[in-house]
Order: structure tokens, then sequence, then C-alpha cells
């Protein structure tokens, strides 16, 4: 089991089958403001990617919509993600493939829930099912601080929002 601090919060990353990397991360918000942070595109763009520049050029949140966002960073450089939504349950889950410019035809598929806690708070939780171990095990690696920026900056971004 693999654990990444963040500021007030701790997102843990575990491989609990082969295939699949699993993130849980509790954000201090409502559900529909982290529902809202995760589909509207302006707020998309202030979080994602740990708040470097992110133009989204298309977020069709709804089944068999089209995503892709392009980053550009110092660090990285400008890179694009892009995939297909395969379920949209408002409030409650997203389904969709998400594959990364920089290795064409190596898709995932990645499953996210958002679970009220009943105190303001809000348990978002990942399943990312990858093709096969290898695949996996090179995203755990690629991961690096970059999901901690990101839900640094979401935090940041939530605490703005009314």
């Amino acid at each position: 089991m693999m654990t990444n601090a963040a500021p007030t919060n701790r997102a843990t990353v575990t491989t609990p089958t082969d295939r699949i990397i699993h993130v849980e991360r509790v954000f201090n918000a409502t559900r529909d403001r982290v529902w809202r942070a995760f589909t509207d595109p302006k707020l998309v763009a202030q979080w994602w990617g740990g708040g470097s520049k992110l133009t989204i050029e298309r977020d069709e949140v709804e089944r068999g919509g089209h995503w892709r966002y392009v980053g550009e960073s110092e660090k990285y450089g400008t890179h694009g993600f892009e995939g297909r939504y395969r379920e949209v349950t408002p409030q409650e889950r997203i389904v969709r493939t998400f594959e990364w410019d920089g290795m064409p035809g190596y898709v995932l598929v990645e499953s996210t829930t958002f679970e009220d806690l009943g105190d303001g708070r809000t348990k978002v939780a990942t399943d990312s099912l990858f093709h096969t171990t290898e695949e996996r095990d090179g995203m755990l690696e690629a991961m690096g601080t970059g999901m901690d920026e990101s839900y640094e900056a979401l935090d940041r971004l939530l605490a703005t929002m009314g």
C-alpha cells in the first residue's frame, strides 16, 4: 500500500488487484461543490494538473460525451489527455475512458464515486482499471506528486466556492 500526504487530508493509493489503482480522498466540502468542481470545465481548469495551465478543449459530461484536456507546465511541457464518458450519474458516479497522448492506445477505464459523508465532507474514490499489470505499474511510477498537487489545488478551489 502506498499513501500520499496532503495538507489536511490524505489521499490513499492502493492496488487491490493486479490491474487496478484505487485512490480515496476526503474533501472538506459538500458533495454538490465537489461534483461541480469535477464536472464544470471552468472549475476543472483551476485544479486539474495541480493548477498548471490547463485548456479544456472538450468536456461533454454525458454518456458517450468526449473529454479532452491539454496541460502546459515547465515541469512536463505540453501534454494531452482524453477519453469518452461511459456513465454519468449526477453527484454519484462518473465512469470514463482515459488516454494520455504520450502513450496512445493505452486506454484505462476510470470509475469515480462521490460519497456524501453527512457532515459537509465528501469522499471521492476512483478505481482505474488497466489492460495489464505492466500498464498499471507504469502509471503508479508516473503519478509522482501530480495527484497530490491536483488535490491540493482542488482543496484551495473548494474553500473559495460559494
